[in-house]
C-alpha cells in the first residue's frame, strides 16, 4: 500500500486532473447558454491552475514527457489570459459595449454579404 507520502501526492495529481477537466465543463455549460461554441475566461483560469498542479505532480513524478506537456500548455494559458487583459484595456479605452467586445474584428474595408438592397449583392 502507498505510505503518507505518497497518498498525499496521489490526492494532488487527482485533485490537479479534477480542476484541469473541469475547464471543458465550464466551457460546456457556456456554450449551451451562448447557443454557440464560446470560450470563457474561466476556462483559461482553469487550464493554468490544473496545469501548474499537474506541472508540479510530473516533476515530482520526474516524468520529462509529462513535463514537457504541461509546462508549454501552462505558458500557452498565461499567454492566452494575458491577451485577454490587454483586450479589455483596450476595449475599456475604446468604450466598447461588451456585445461589440464579444464580436470578432473585421478587417478593415471588409463589407458585409449583405449589400445595402438587402439582396446579398456585393
Amino acid at each position: 500500500m502507498l505510505g503518507d507520502g505518497a497518498m498525499a501526492w496521489v490526492a494532488l495529481g487527482l485533485a490537479a486532473q479534477v480542476v484541469f477537466s473541469a475547464r471543458f465543463v465550464v466551457q460546456w455549460l457556456a456554450s449551451e447558454r451562448a447557443g454557440a461554441s464560446v470560450v470563457p475566461t474561466a476556462f483559461w483560469y482553469l487550464s493554468l491552475s490544473g496545469s501548474a498542479l499537474l506541472l508540479v505532480y510530473a516533476i515530482h513524478r520526474r516524468d520529462p514527457v509529462f513535463i514537457l506537456g504541461q509546462g508549454m500548455g501552462f505558458l500557452i494559458y498565461l499567454r492566452n489570459l494575458h491577451l485577454l487583459r490587454r483586450q479589455a484595456r483596450v476595449f475599456r479605452s475604446e468604450s466598447l459595449s461588451p456585445a461589440q467586445a464579444r464580436e470578432p474584428a473585421r478587417p478593415r474595408g471588409e463589407r458585409d454579404l449583405v449589400g445595402a438592397s438587402g439582396h446579398g449583392d456585393r
